[in-house]
C-alpha cells in the first residue's frame, strides 16, 4: 500500500553502513592507530548503528499505517461512487492491470464496471486524419492540417466525454482506435485517462494536448492515473493540461485516492511519488 521499497532499501544501506563501521573499528584497534582515529571509527559505528534503529522505528511506524488504512478502506469507499458512471481512455495499448485495478476501485466504491473503455492507437498519422476528415466534407474540414491537430484532439476529448453521437470518433475510429468496448453513447459522471505509450512528440503531442485538454474541459471529474514507480511520469503531463492525478493506482491508497477525485475531491496529483501534493485527497463535502 504505502511504498516501504526506499525506506528498505535505506534500512539495507544503513545495515551495510553500520558492518562497515564495526569492521573498520576492530582493524583499527589492532593495528596500532591512535586512539583519536579509534575514537572516530567508534562514533562512525554508533552513529550508523543509531540510523538502523531510526530506519526500524519508521517501518515499523509505515506498517501500523498501512494496517490502520487497511481498517480504514471500506468505510471510506462504501458507496462513494454509488450509480456513477465512469469511462476510462488509454493513450496507447490498454494495460490489464490498470484496467483491473480501476474497475476493482468502482467496485469498492459502488459504481458499476467501466461503462466504455477506449484505447488510442499512437502515434498518430496526420496525413491519414486529414484525408479521411477532407473526404467527409465541410462539417469537418476544419480540422484539416498539422495547425488544427490540438483543436481536432480538444474536440475528440470533449465527445469521449459527452458520449452520444461522438461523430469525430466514428470517422476517425479506423485511424485513432485500436479497443473499444462498452456504450459510447452513454452519458458518463467521471473519466479516467490512462498512458501506457511513451511520451510523444511533434503531430501526435499536439494531438494529446488537445485530448487531454477536451476531457478536463468536459466539466467531470477527469483523472489520469499511473502504477507507482512509473518510470516516465505522465503526471506533469496530466496536471499541465487541467487533469487530477493518481500516481499509485496499483496500491490501495492509489484505489482510495481515484474514489474521492471521482467523487468530487478538489483536482490536484495525489499518490506517494515526489510530485504528489498528498497521499490522498480531502474529501469531497456532502
Amino acid at each position: 500500500m504505502f511504498d516501504l521499497r526506499y525506506h528498505v532499501a535505506s534500512l539495507v544501506a544503513v545495515f551495510v553502513a553500520l558492518i562497515v563501521g564495526i569492521l573498520v573499528g576492530v582493524g583499527l584497534a589492532g593495528s596500532g592507530v591512535n586512539k583519536t582515529d579509534l575514537s572516530l571509527a567508534r562514533a562512525q559505528r554508533d552513529s550508523a548503528a543509531a540510523q538502523r534503529d531510526a530506519a526500524q522505528a519508521q517501518v515499523a511506524q509505515l506498517k501500523k499505517s498501512e494496517d490502520a488504512f487497511a481498517r480504514a478502506y471500506p468505510g471510506l469507499m462504501d458507496g462513494r461512487l454509488a450509480g456513477k458512471r465512469i469511462a476510462v481512455i488509454f493513450v496507447g495499448s490498454t494495460d490489464s492491470g490498470i484496467n483491473q485495478a480501476i474497475s476493482d476501485t468502482l467496485r469498492d466504491a459502488g459504481a458499476p464496471p467501466p461503462t466504455r473503455v477506449l484505447s488510442v492507437s499512437v502515434p498518430v498519422n496526420a496525413e491519414n486524419l486529414d484525408s479521411v476528415l477532407f473526404e467527409k466534407g465541410a462539417k469537418f474540414v476544419k480540422y484539416v492540417g498539422n495547425d488544427k491537430l490540438e483543436t481536432l484532439g480538444d474536440a475528440l476529448g470533449t465527445e469521449f466525454a459527452a458520449g452520444g453521437q461522438t461523430p469525430l470518433w466514428k470517422t476517425l475510429g479506423r485511424q485513432l482506435v485500436s479497443e473499444r468496448t462498452g456504450d459510447v453513447r452513454q452519458p458518463v459522471d467521471g473519466i479516467v485517462v490512462v498512458r501506457t505509450a511513451k511520451p510523444q512528440q511533434g503531430d501526435t503531442m499536439r494531438f494529446l494536448r488537445g485530448l487531454y485538454s477536451g476531457i478536463a474541459s468536459a466539466n467531470l471529474p477527469a483523472v489520469g492515473v499511473e502504477n507507482s514507480g512509473a518510470k516516465l511520469s505522465a503526471v506533469p503531463v496530466f496536471r499541465a493540461r487541467g487533469l487530477s492525478a493518481v500516481d499509485d493506482i496499483d496500491q490501495m491508497t492509489g484505489h482510495a485516492a481515484l474514489a474521492l477525485l471521482l467523487a468530487g475531491a478538489r483536482l490536484g496529483a495525489y499518490g506517494t511519488g515526489d510530485s504528489a501534493d498528498a497521499i490522498l485527497p480531502t474529501p469531497p463535502s456532502g
